[in-house]
């Protein structure tokens, strides 16, 4: 988690009752670049902070606080938010609170069968008790929410959506463009395969079997065959429509994969003018890395 130690802080810290999304709202802050920490009481947040803030390059965190620390400790919420406003500034600092409504509460309980943190620790013996004793131990951290959701309505994907807006949060997405050879077998992990092996092979001639599709003489060779340039022409006009549906579709990172034989030349050529044609055709959130899987094989 790359992050420049010049950029201004963000704390989020996220809170909220059991069963409302409150570790789905921090897996989402993860995906959105944060380092996440969950369930740290109250007391010790601002040394956590401080920790991260000091000895590393993290400028993004993700604190998440709940009913699971003892409800002292949850009452001190109130000034350790000051203490934390003080040291960072007000705009560093923000409280999202999640929420639902009692019977999809009850609901949600009910289909995962987990048994809710205060009916764990012995505070109440039954589960309509134990939702509504947390609403007032949950009220210090409630009152002081720059942001609430209610997530009765929300399946996973509205949820991130919401959190990225009231965030102001960029959405990008990384495209992988990945040469191999089949001969290595597919890769597993590809959205999208392309297989080049139709076109002319520089295999064959012997003056340029040892080089790979990164060498001067290889491009010369493949300069010759119109049919080359019109194949990296297509794969990149398809993936230059397409690809930005997915700035809208939740993902981060796609994985697009071009074969030949061996991986060494056609693939890698291929790869290479697909990505050019990608950095001038696609928006500045999506970012194009070009990567060779059988570079290890390229000696022999």
């Amino acid at each position: 988690m790359e992050q420049v130690q010049d950029s201004p802080i963000s704390i989020i810290i996220v809170s909220g009752r059991s069963g409302s999304g409150k570790t789905s709202v921090l897996n989402i802050l993860e995906d959105f670049g944060y380092y996440v920490i969950d369930n740290l009481p109250p007391s010790l947040l601002s040394g956590a902070v401080a920790r991260l803030t000091d000895d590393t390059n993290i400028r993004k965190i993700g604190l998440g606080v709940d009913v699971r620390v003892p409800g002292a400790d949850l009452s001190n919420f109130p000034m350790v938010h000051e203490e934390l406003i003080r040291q960072y500034g007000e705009s560093a600092i923000k409280v999202l609170y999640v929420t639902a409504d009692e019977p999809v509460l009850v609901a949600r309980f009910g289909a995962t069968r987990r048994v809710h943190p205060l009916m764990a620790n012995g505070t109440v013996g039954n589960l309509p008790k134990a939702i509504h004793s947390e609403i007032g131990l949950l009220e210090p951290i409630a009152q002081l929410a720059d942001i609430k959701i209610n997530t009765s309505l929300l399946n996973t994907h509205e949820l991130k959506e919401r959190v990225r807006d009231h965030l102001g949060v960029q959405t990008t997405v990384t495209v992988n463009l990945l040469s191999f050879g089949f001969k290595y077998g597919t890769p597993i992990d590809a959205d999208f395969v392309f297989d080049v092996r139709i076109l002319p092979n520089p295999h064959w001639d012997e003056a340029l079997r040892a080089q790979t599709g990164e060498d001067a003489d290889v491009q010369a060779f493949f300069g010759q065959y119109p049919e080359v340039d019109e194949m990296a022409d297509d794969i990149a006009k398809f993936l230059g429509k397409w690809l930005p549906n997915f700035l809208h579709n939740n993902r981060h990172s796609i994985t697009i994969a071009i074969g030949c034989t061996g991986g060494k030349h056609r693939s890698v050529y291929v790869t290479r003018a697909v990505e050019a044609k990608l950095n001038q055709s696609l928006p500045t959130s999506m970012k194009v890395v070009a990567k060779h899987r059988e570079k290890r094989y390229w000696c022999c």
